[in-house]
């Protein structure tokens, strides 16, 4: 069994879920907005109301097959992560280092000054929020995926080097510093 599958999922008050079992959406609406997902069709997903609970299974005899219980706790936890989104949201901070750059939102860009010759704008993806302050920005939203995605396509943009640790890093990344070449003996 799934270890993770076979753990209900409990709703907070405030939260209001719905799900349609022709087409496999489940959707959740929250005090931070609505978001929805759409479930493998392996995976049987119920709503308790008594309980006020979301219950993720799948057949008896796909109990054996690996590939059926990962769709069994990753559907669970997904939804999981669809009920946090709504209730509490998501963010990630970056840091920026280096001499001279900096990030200003402008509009519904994020402007990215960092050591090339001209400057780089993301397009803020709908429902995140980001908020800059010195050299840290703050990508925040209730979608887990869209806030990683935005906040990895941001790290992209330069990420950290070694040597001397300038770059663009996650709040709580560890770059380890290498040495560099030593002229003389």
């Amino acid at each position: 069994m799934s270890r993770i599958g076979k753990k209900p999922i409990n709703v907070p008050a405030g939260v209001r879920v719905t799900i349609d079992p022709q087409s496999r959406v489940v959707t959740v609406q929250g005090p931070r907005g609505e978001l929805a997902m759409t479930h493998r069709p392996e995976v049987a997903v119920t709503w308790d109301e008594g309980e006020n609970r979301i219950i993720c299974s799948i057949g008896e005899d796909q109990m054996k097959v690996g590939q059926m219980k990962a769709y069994w706790g990753l559907t669970r936890a997904l939804i999981a992560n669809l009920i946090v989104g709504v209730t509490d949201g998501y963010s990630k901070r970056l840091v920026i280092n280096g001499v001279g750059w900096n990030a200003k939102p402008i509009g519904e860009t994020l402007q990215l000054n960092v050591g090339y010759c001209h400057p780089l704008d993301l397009p803020v993806p709908d429902g995140v929020k980001v908020e800059v302050e010195r050299n840290s920005i703050t990508v925040a939203g209730p979608d887990k995926q869209v806030v990683g995605q935005f906040a990895a396509e941001i790290r992209a943009a330069r990420p950290p080097e070694p040597y001397n640790g300038k770059g663009i890093k996650y709040a709580d990344e560890v770059i380890i510093r290498k040495q560099g070449k030593v002229f003389g003996a």
